[in-house]
C-alpha cells in the first residue's frame, strides 16, 4: 500500500534525525520501497512552528511492521513522523470509483 510520509523535526535535531535516517536508508528493512523524498524548504503548511524541518515521501509497504521499521530509528532521533495512506484512483473514471467506495 502507498503512503505519504511526513517527517517533521525541530532543526535543532535535524543532525541526530539526519544520522537516524542514513542508517535506515543504508538498509532498508524488508517490504518497504521509497518512491520519492522531498525537502520542504519553507513552510510547508499552515500551522508549522518555526525553525520545523518538513520531509515528505512516498513509500510503499506491505506491512505495519515493515512501517514501525523504517520509521521508529528516526523518531528515537527527535523526529515526528505521520504515515497517511493513499487511496489511488483512475484518473478517468474516478467518480464512478469513489461512488462505489462511498456505497
Amino acid at each position: 500500500m502507498k503512503f505519504l510520509r511526513f517527517v517533521m523535526m525541530d532543526v535543532a535535531k535535524a543532525a541526530e534525525v539526519a544520522k537516524a535516517g542514513d542508517k535506515v536508508m543504508a538498509g532498508l528493512p524488508t517490504g518497504i520501497k521509497i518512491s520519492a523524498s522531498y525537502a520542504c524548504q519553507g513552510i510547508a503548511f499552515p500551522g508549522v512552528p518555526a525553525h520545523t524541518v518538513v520531509a515528505v515521501q512516498v513509500i510503499e509497504a506491505e506491512s505495519n511492521e515493515a512501517i514501525s521499521a523504517s520509521s521508529w530509528p528516526v523518531e528515537l532521533a527527535g523526529a515526528t513522523i505521520w504515515d497517511v495512506p493513499v487511496l489511488e484512483l483512475p484518473v478517468a473514471g474516478a467518480a464512478e470509483v469513489e461512488k462505489g467506495l462511498r456505497g
